[in-house]
Order: structure tokens, then C-alpha cells, then sequence
């Protein structure tokens, strides 16, 4: 999600294994694939995150005004499903199983939830207050028990609880992140995920390029041990087979193979393709991964346009 100074990478690769490429342009249609490889979102769009719903459906947020545009993976059209409104905005976003679309709000210093189909919002949670600017929500996981966003400002997670029969809840806590976790000027923590079983977070932070796990009881943090990997300007996260973390970060996608306890990982691939520019986030269907083209550094107009790539997903050992 947002936004620490990307060099746009654009040579056209695509990594297939640890520490081979093969080169590969944008993704095509053929006879067997009928998907299509690049997916034009409205002119002067802003988009940042994504994620997959049900079917082949997809949301992208705007950073912008916070819209929310809905589209289909498979014939590349869609809508506006929530309209923007000046002033808000939209980063990091995802689909739960009860098919609503929780969303972060930047510098809004909220956290807003939707109905998928519809539209409707269900809620907002004020997190924090916006007026100090010390805030930025940027991205949110969904497991079972909670939902948690990250601030990049502040070294905490905002946790929204979901009740019984996947109750909204009412109100939020704030968790503390205390243990290896350090903030230190600038951009922080960004992407979030969680394990299969909730008893995991893995968080980025973009301007130190680390990988950390927290405890969603504690907020006791811990390096994840990477060996020489550094993640600068880590963005969106994806975690893939229990053990496969894509990272999005400075123009290109890091495929990391994690150990059961998340406490070390290894980089066994890279993914670059000439039509990235300014990757932020990825969603993932089938074999394919989706990757949101930010573009931020072109001066956004209303006839700026934006895309959506799609790429192989990481297919070895």
C-alpha cells in the first residue's frame, strides 16, 4: 500500500525457480486461456489495493477518494461499486468469507466495511484521529476471531472482533506491538497477513525492509530471519500453500519460502514483468497472480490510466 520512494523495475523478466528467469512479457490469451493478462481500471482511478472475492470477482480501492471499483477476472469489466467521496480514501482491502469487503482508510485514520454484492457500508471504525496527521491505515487481514489493520505511523493493529456467526464487532482495541519491531522515521509497517489458523500476523515494514511475526494475543513481535533478504519497500503481502509469502516491494514481487513456525524463510524466486509500474499489491486465482499498477511516479490527471497485470504465480519447490 503506500509509499515509500520505488525504483520501477521493468526488465521484463519472470522468475520460475531460485535464482533462474525466463524472459516473459505480459501475460497473453490464447485458446486455452481466456482470461485476459492486463485489466484497464477507470482513468484517474488511484489504485492501490486488491483483493479477490467470490467467483471471479475482484476490488480495487482508490487512494484518491476511497471508490471502490468492482471487476470480473474473466471478461476484465466492471464498476464503480462504492463511489468516492473527496477526502477519503482507500489502501489495503479484503473479501472475508461472509462476502464483505473490509477497507483501510489511510490517512483517514478509519477502517470501513462493505457489503460485496451491494455496495451498502456496514461500518466504520474511527481508529484514530486524523487531525495530528500522525496516522495512516494502510492494509487489513481477516481471520475467524478478527480483523486487524496496520498503521504505518504508529506501532500498533487496530483489531475490529468478529463474533459468533461472524458479528460485526461494535468497536475495536488498539494492540501495542512491543518485542523486535522497531519504527524508526518514515514509512513502517504496510502489508499484513495471517496464517491458515489466525495464531499468526506477518507484517512488512517498508522502510527498514523487514518481515516480522506477531502474536495477535500479545502483539509480541519477532524478526523473521531471512538470512540476506531484505524486502525495501515491502508492500502488499500474500501468503500462498501455508508457506509460499509473496512480498510486492520496489517494483517487483519476492517469493519467500517460510518455515512452519514462520520464524525463518528463504527467497527462492523473483517475479518482474515489463508491464509493472509501481506494483502495490497482489491478489491471487488459479495459477495467476494479479498485480495492482499504482503508478506513482506519474503525476495522476484524470486521463492517467490504470492497470491491473496478471502474472504466473510461482510454480516449483
Amino acid at each position: 500500500m503506500r509509499k515509500v520512494a520505488l525504483t520501477v523495475l521493468l526488465a521484463g523478466v519472470l522468475a520460475l525457480t531460485s535464482g533462474g528467469v525466463a524472459v516473459a512479457q505480459p501475460g497473453h490469451q490464447d485458446g486455452k486461456d481466456r482470461f485476459p493478462a492486463t485489466i484497464n481500471l477507470p482513468n484517474g482511478f488511484r489504485p492501490e489495493g486488491i483483493s479477490i472475492g467470490k467467483g471471479t470477482s475482484f476490488y480495487v480501492g482508490s487512494v484518491g477518494d476511497g471508490a471502490i471499483y468492482r471487476g470480473d477476472l474473466k471478461t476484465g469489466k466492471g464498476k464503480i461499486l462504492v463511489d468516492g467521496i473527496p477526502g477519503n480514501a482507500a489502501t489495503g482491502n479484503k473479501v472475508d468469507k461472509r462476502n464483505r469487503l473490509w477497507v483501510s482508510g489511510a490517512g483517514t485514520g478509519t477502517g470501513k466495511v462493505y457489503d460485496a454484492e451491494s455496495g451498502a457500508l456496514l461500518e466504520t471504525y474511527p481508529f484514530a484521529d486524523p487531525a495530528d496527521g500522525a496516522t495512516f491505515i494502510n492494509d487489513v487481514i481477516v481471520t475467524r476471531d478478527a480483523a486487524y489493520f496496520t498503521d504505518s505511523n504508529r506501532p500498533v493493529l487496530y483489531v475490529v472482533p468478529i463474533g459468533r456467526g461472524g458479528k460485526l464487532g461494535s468497536t475495536f482495541t488498539t494492540l501495542d506491538l512491543t518485542g523486535d519491531l522497531v519504527f524508526a522515521d518514515g514509512f513502517n509497517n504496510n502489508g499484513i497477513e495471517a496464517s491458515p489458523d489466525g495464531k499468526t500476523l506477518l507484517v512488512v515494514q517498508s522502510n527498514k525492509g523487514l518481515l516480522s511475526k506477531v502474536s495477535p494475543k500479545t502483539g509480541r513481535t519477532k524478526q523473521v530471519d531471512l538470512g540476506a533478504t531484505t524486502l525495501p519497500g515491502g508492500d502488499g503481502l500474500l501468503l500462498q500453500d501455508r508457506s509460499i509469502l509473496y512480498v510486492v516491494n520496489s517494483g517487483k514481487v519476492t517469493v519467500l519460502k517460510l518455515d512452519r513456525s514462520f520464524g525463518s524463510g528463504r527467497q527462492i524466486a523473483t517475479i518482474e514483468n515489463t508491464g509493472f509500474d509501481v506494483p502495490t499489491t497482489l491478489g491471487a486465482f488459479g495459477k495467476f497472480l494479479y498485480v495492482v499498477n499504482a503508478r506513482f511516479t506519474t503525476p495522476p490527471t484524470p486521463d492517467t490510466t490504470y492497470t491491473v497485470v496478471r502474472v504466473d504465480a510461482f510454480r516449483g519447490h
